[in-house]
């Protein structure tokens, strides 16, 4: 397991994209952050509902003085609109992707021409094209799951984002079963109410939520503020990870002001 120094440990947060024609509520976020944030990550069609452009709001992260991490997936794709999403993000300086496969659509259906392997491939190849001359390569990320070997495929992405766990030892535990040599980030998601805890275990089985945390929460909702930061604070600590993917959901506001002093 690497030992990363905490001083370059980042800090990336995930934004909500509007689902409208509107930025100014993901502005205010993108500010609220900025003081913790070494980067924000973007999700594209989350959650399988319809989202203004991923590398549309990481544009704007970028114009606000940010650095942005545009995920992109393979769920509604095919080649052609793949390189128009890459011709895209070079016309506007993005060059940070996470591919992700995308999860169940809430309207249409999944496409089957790409996978995450096929984006990363087709990614890299933009070097030695015409079409981008004079643009720099971009940085590419996969996701990891947990319980899972990591595929020797996804060793050729720049970095990593892992599952999202309420337990630092089953990130720990990960951490020392895939000695990959690659920039880690764990996944980390403010849990906001028990409602959101019963969302998650029926949409996301494999994702544990302690008993004994829902039942902070249910007691008083910014405990689930308080075990976040801790987890982050404590992965920090712990040397095994180059950074944390924050989602903090609705409490985006309640997170930046809690970790403001620690980042």
């Amino acid at each position: 397991m690497p030992d990363v120094p905490a001083e370059s440990f980042r800090l990336i947060c995930e934004v909500e994209p509007p689902t409208r024609p509107d930025l100014k509520h993901v502005r205010h976020q993108i500010g609220v952050l900025a003081p913790i944030a070494d980067a924000f990550l973007i999700p594209d069609n989350h959650i399988g509902r319809a989202t203004v452009s991923s590398i549309a709001v990481a544009h704007e992260v970028e114009a606000m003085g940010g650095r942005s991490v545009a995920c992109v997936n393979a769920r509604d794709r095919n080649l052609l609109g793949f390189r128009r999403d890459l011709l895209t993000a070079a016309a506007y300086g993005v060059d940070q992707f996470l591919f992700v496969h995308g999860d169940k659509p809430t309207a249409g259906d999944r496409t089957s021409e790409l996978t995450v392997g096929a984006m990363l491939e087709e990614a890299r190849s933009t070097t030695d094209r015409q079409a981008f001359a004079g643009v720099g390569p971009f940085r590419l990320g996969v996701t990891a799951g947990l319980g899972r070997r990591f595929p020797r495929w996804k060793q050729q992405a720049d970095f990593v984002f892992v599952q999202v766990s309420y337990s630092v030892d089953a990130l720990l535990r990960w951490r020392d079963e895939n000695p990959v040599d690659l920039p880690v980030y764990a996944g980390v998601m403010v849990l906001a109410s028990v409602t959101m805890a019963e969302r998650l275990r029926a949409s996301i089985p494999d994702i544990h939520i302690p008993a004994e945390l829902v039942e902070r929460v249910r007691q008083d909702p910014a405990a689930g503020v308080d075990a976040a930061c801790e987890q982050v604070l404590a992965l920090r600590d712990s040397g095994a990870f180059a950074g944390v993917h924050l989602i903090p959901v609705s409490r985006y506001r309640e997170v930046s002001a809690r970790l403001e002093g620690a980042f």
